[in-house]
């Protein structure tokens, strides 16, 4: 009969944990609502648009360079301009974003990503 009170209280703890940590990113999405520019609820649903941020996403994923936060950047992609946001650890990841978005053939790349503050 203990177990499931140990069960219980350790999905408890994890919940409480969970809801302490904020995401990184919470108030740059606050504040980008109303920006102006793209957020990812406005990505295209045109096939070509689609196919681009895969190929995009497929790319950054298999960079072993870039950190998880940087493989969680936002991609946005409408009539071939690709829009990168959110939070990355340096300058580095930044420009390796951008140079797969180019890579995968994006006519414009509209780099909003912001490095980490430590």
């Amino acid at each position: 009969m203990k177990l499931p009170v140990v069960l219980c209280l350790a999905a408890f703890t994890a919940v409480s944990a969970a809801r302490a940590q904020a995401p990184d990113n919470t108030g740059t999405n606050a504040r980008d609502q109303h920006s102006g520019t793209p957020t990812s609820e406005q990505q295209s649903n045109a096939p070509a648009d689609v196919k681009m941020t895969a190929e995009i996403r497929k790319m950054v994923i298999a960079d072993e360079a870039l950190s998880a936060l940087a493989k969680n950047a936002k991609i946005i992609t409408i009539d071939q301009v690709v829009t990168l946001r959110g939070p990355v650890e340096t300058e580095k990841e930044k420009v390796l974003l951008e140079t797969h978005a180019k890579h995968a053939g994006a006519s414009k790349v509209v780099n909003l990503l912001e490095i980490k503050q430590p």
